[in-house]
């Protein structure tokens, strides 16, 4: 199997698998099993399969969905889908690099131009997810406070809340964000955006640029990309990014206060997944939230 092939008849990718007629190496990569396939013609994919069976319905044609329209933008790079089965998704191998300012610049830059790319609603076309959870796309005009509030908040606070992961405490916090949230946000047309742009999803290449990937693609507030890249230590040079990216679209007065806010989101989708081990920072940013 070629890639000429391989794109003629990506059907076939799970039976020559199974007869292993394709190196497959495993690589490490999320929630997700991964591994690299290396073709007859030398080509490498990055494929994905869900590690116990049967993946959730429309988890990758989420993914594919989600990467084809950031594509389309033309702004950043994004690997090419070639494989989109229930159970199985293929795409271009990335070979990676070091994070370099020059780098960051760029995207930077992309990122503004991915964003203007703009979204004809708040979510997206298709049902979405988000890691290993639903993520309700089902399109709306806004206002996008409202939206953020019961299509991003509200569902893992619940799930968060009905699994322990959360005290009372913490619940009531994230409430009463919820019930004011016009008091904290800003409102802007929906962004063309990511949507779990946490820094391990911006893969720095080989080429000098930062890709994207694992996207969970809707239509947004472009704070909400912004804010995700200073999770969980954030992405090297988060610095230059900001600065590129206001050079090319400013930003409205305020954004680094809503930080937190668009935080909470990706926050609690990780109690709502993994546990009580986010709890405290979920808590850390409702708290911010608050302050102002």
């Amino acid at each position: 199997m070629d890639m000429a092939y391989l794109r003629a008849h990506p059907e076939h990718l799970p039976t020559f698998l199974t007869h292993q007629r394709i190196r497959e190496t495993p690589v490490h990569r999320g929630v997700s099993s991964a591994s690299r396939l290396t073709l007859e013609d030398g080509a490498s994919l990055f494929a994905k399969s869900w590690p116990d069976g049967d993946a959730p319905e429309g988890l990758f044609a989420a993914e594919a969905a989600g990467s084809r329209w950031l594509r389309r933008a033309g702004a950043l790079p994004v690997p090419e889908i070639i494989v989109s089965l229930p159970n199985l998704i293929a795409m271009e191998w990335v070979e990676e690099g070091d994070a370099g300012r020059p780098a960051a610049e760029l995207f930077g830059r992309g990122l503004a131009a991915l964003h203007r790319a703009g979204a004809e609603t708040f979510g997206a076309p298709w049902p979405g997810w988000i890691g290993p959870l639903p993520l309700d796309n089902t399109p709306s005009d806004g206002p996008w406070s409202s939206w953020f509030a019961e299509r991003r908040l509200l569902p893992y606070l619940r799930i968060s809340a009905d699994q322990g992961a959360l005290s009372g405490a913490d619940i009531a916090v994230v409430e009463k964000i919820i019930k004011t949230i016009d008091s904290y946000g800003t409102e802007e047309p929906p962004a063309r955006i990511h949507g779990d742009l946490w820094p391990g999803n911006l893969l720095w290449g080989a080429d000098g640029r930062g890709w994207l990937v694992d996207p969970a693609a809707h239509g947004g507030h472009r704070e909400t990309d912004l804010a995700t890249l200073s999770l969980f230590g954030g992405v090297a040079h988060l610095d230059v990014i900001i600065g590129a990216y206001r050079a090319e679209w400013a930003l409205a007065d305020g954004w680094e206060r809503r930080v937190p806010l668009h935080q909470l989101h990706l926050l609690l989708v990780h109690t709502a997944a993994f546990g009580a081990s986010f709890r405290a920072a979920v808590r850390t940013a409702a708290d911010a939230v608050l302050r102002g």
